[in-house]
């Protein structure tokens, strides 16, 4: 099997970042970043789908920095895919407490995300990750009344999903067999 890893950094006027992602881990993390609670959702991230994230993010503000982290993030894991075919979709529910999330994510070329979640900047990490990762993604709050466990069970639900999705299997998944972008 070809490797599935890759790295980028992304600098702008607002924000530095250092990521290097191996879809093929073992939900190995090394995370750096100024905000505690990204810290904690991307190692997480990291341990429900088994995906190693290394991450160095330092930013202006909070906005810039959780955005331009998944911006980061989706990017890096578009580069990483390969072109052997996998499960694409998957979904996974996940309790935490009160809060009961279900993510539904498809791995094709066709960006799209509606992501329940109380807190706008988190709303705002998972679209700008779904769009630059180029993936489909549909997170539900089932349940649920604290922020922190509904924002932390939708990281852990969708690292599930992007773990079962992430499989390999021995065809195309599609009835369109494999799409070309020129």
């Amino acid at each position: 099997m070809s490797s599935r890893t890759a790295k980028m950094e992304r600098k702008t006027k607002e924000t530095q970042i250092s990521v290097g992602l191996d879809l093929d881990g073992t939900g190995k993390y090394d995370v750096e970043c100024g905000n505690q609670f990204l810290k904690h959702m991307i190692e997480t991230l990291s341990r429900y789908s088994g995906i190693d994230i290394s991450l160095k993010a330092s930013g202006d503000n909070e906005h810039h920095l959780i955005e331009d982290v998944g911006i980061a993030l989706g990017k890096t894991f578009a580069k990483a895919l390969n072109d052997k075919p996998i499960e694409r979709m998957a979904t996974s529910t996940v309790v935490m407490d009160d809060a009961m999330m279900m993510t539904s994510l498809d791995i094709v070329d066709r960006p799209y995300c509606e992501v329940d979640c109380p807190d706008a900047l988190y709303q705002h990490f998972m679209r700008s990750f779904a769009m630059s990762a180029c993936i489909t993604l549909h997170i539900v709050q089932i349940r649920g009344y604290d922020e922190h466990h509904i924002i932390e069970a939708s990281f852990k639900s969708m690292g599930k999903a992007l773990k079962d999705a992430l499989r390999y299997r021995d065809s195309e998944l599609s009835t369109k067999d494999k799409v070309k972008v020129a």
